[in-house]
């Protein structure tokens, strides 16, 4: 027993080691007052691509420049924001570089914005809000510049008071106070908001539920047998293959629907085939891969690093798609209404509100997301390499889902609770308090106390509950303080319209 309390000092170390890298990664990819300023000339080309991109009337030119400048702004908050909690645990677990992290974050973020983003823009555009004739085109363009300005603004305040919110809840707030001033309670469309809060629920839940059961099986099949190696030579690349089944089915059903509409039969098909030449490159990757490790468990591990990496691609892949809504979903709304003389019922997209969220979205997260990504990995829950592929696979297929059915989710809070669902899953396997001295053991008193003391931290640090309550929190606060800004803004913004005029 007297080696116990050594082996969990070691522990605790390794974990203080594993932040320390972290925080020094992120110290040397800092920018200072630089990346303000590189910020700031975004800003500027944003408002002037979107000018140089549509021909308006002179007194709608300050507004389609305002527009474009904002959701810059809050595209450059949400790459700020919520791309760092995808890249965290692969830094975190010494899987990825920070400067790794971001480019690969930065590409995969871009071609799912640009890809697979349609659909969710018109959701956050038109869904939540239901204008019809009720509305004025001035008004409207008012309501979703207040909208995006508001949830930019609250988004910016909460990353540097570090609190964990959501992109997605502060645009709905936004979109749901600016339009609730600008019209009253009947402009809302409950249904859809319905639809929305409810996934607020379903969605970190499914995701905790599939990164527990990833890791539960990846415990039972590979960590926990005698022959680990050859335990993970059979089952790493079935896992490998099934995240490319999932990434073949979305890219057929979403990512290339403007170049390609296969049947449904035709996504299966796909699928399965993805399945199978995954599968059957990752075989011989795995087993020359295992030939220089030994049986030990932080062997194992590391085949898992080039599954997490496939794994957090497809996840920064998935919120690209999901989150450029929030930035870009209003501003195509604003769009929408300088080539019609009413509010239309469907929004089109062009090329340059999605590429203004693309660039904001990558240009956000190299400049402002590696100090925020060196406390992901040991935020929650400590991760190793299968613990943070699990989360990254699971939150990856809960995006994908809702990105499918068209709701726009929060990838912070799937990525949240699949975290504490891997958390929770080893307190309830590991089981620490099986590891308490008993009673009248030959430990002294004082010595005995120190190690329970031990103990006690070292299982609180599998979950940290205090962060259930900070959540929480930043949940109740986000829609309503959004809201009640984007009102404020709302009532500005036609104050000093009729001043204009």
């Amino acid at each position: 027993m007297a080696g116990k309390p050594e082996k969990m000092g070691n522990r605790y170390v390794n974990d203080l080691r594993r932040l320390d890298f972290a925080q020094s990664e992120a110290k040397r990819i800092s920018f200072g007052w630089q990346a303000f300023a590189v910020a700031g000339l975004f800003l500027v080309a944003a408002g002037f691509y979107g000018f140089s991109s549509l021909d308006v009337a002179p007194e709608d030119v300050f507004i389609l420049i305002a527009a474009a400048s904002i959701g810059g702004y809050m595209a450059l908050n949400i790459g700020a924001n919520d791309v760092a909690n995808n890249m965290g645990p692969a830094v975190g677990g010494r899987v990825l570089t920070i400067t790794m992290a971001v480019i690969i974050a930065a590409v995969c973020e871009s071609a799912g914005a640009l890809l697979a983003g349609g659909d969710v823009v018109k959701t956050v555009a038109k869904g939540i809000i239901d204008p019809g004739n009720g509305v004025a085109v001035e008004d409207f363009r008012n309501l979703m510049l207040s909208a995006l300005l508001a949830a930019a603004l609250w988004i910016n305040l909460a990353t540097w008071l570090n609190a964990p919110v959501s992109t997605t809840h502060s645009i709905v707030g936004g979109v749901m106070g600016a339009g609730i001033a600008g019209a009253g309670f009947g402009l809302v469309n409950w249904v859809t908001m319905g639809n929305i809060a409810i996934s607020w629920v379903v969605s970190p839940v499914f995701g905790g539920l599939a990164a527990a059961s990833l890791l539960l099986f990846i415990k039972v099949r590979i960590l926990r047998v005698d022959d680990r190696l050859s335990a993970a030579r059979k089952w790493v690349p079935v896992l490998i293959g099934l995240m490319a089944s999932a990434f073949a089915a979305y890219m057929a059903m979403k990512g290339l629907k403007k170049i390609w509409k296969p049947a449904s039969q035709e996504v299966v098909m796909y699928s399965i085939l993805a399945f199978f030449v995954a599968w059957g490159l990752a075989v011989p990757y795995i087993r020359s891969r295992a030939q220089s490790l030994s049986n030990r468990k932080k062997d194992i591990y590391k085949l898992f690093n080039l599954p997490l990496v496939i794994g957090v691609s497809l996840l920064c892949f998935a919120h690209g798609a999901n989150d450029v809504a929030n930035a870009v979903g209003p501003l195509a709304a604003i769009v929408s209404t300088f080539t019609a003389d009413s509010v239309a019922a469907k929004v089109s997209v062009p090329f340059w509100v999605m590429a203004i969220g693309a660039a904001g979205l990558a240009l956000g997260l190299f400049l402002f997301g590696p100090k925020l990504i060196n406390t992901v990995g040991d935020k929650i829950t400590r991760l190793n390499a299968p613990r943070a592929y699990c989360v990254a696979l699971a939150s990856a297929v809960t995006v994908l889902i809702a990105t499918s059915f068209g709701l726009p989710v929060s990838s912070t809070h799937i990525a949240i609770g699949a975290i504490f669902g891997v958390g929770f899953l080893r307190e309830y396997v590991e089981n620490p308090n099986k590891k308490r001295l008993k009673s009248g053991h030959k430990l002294n008193e004082s010595a005995q106390d120190a190690f329970n003391n031990i103990n006690h931290r070292l299982r609180r640090k599998l979950v940290r509950r205090r962060f259930v309550l900070s959540i929480a929190a930043a949940w109740v606060i986000t829609v309503p303080a959004s809201a009640t800004v984007s009102a404020s803004l709302f009532y500005a913004l036609q104050y000093l319209t009729r001043m204009a005029q």
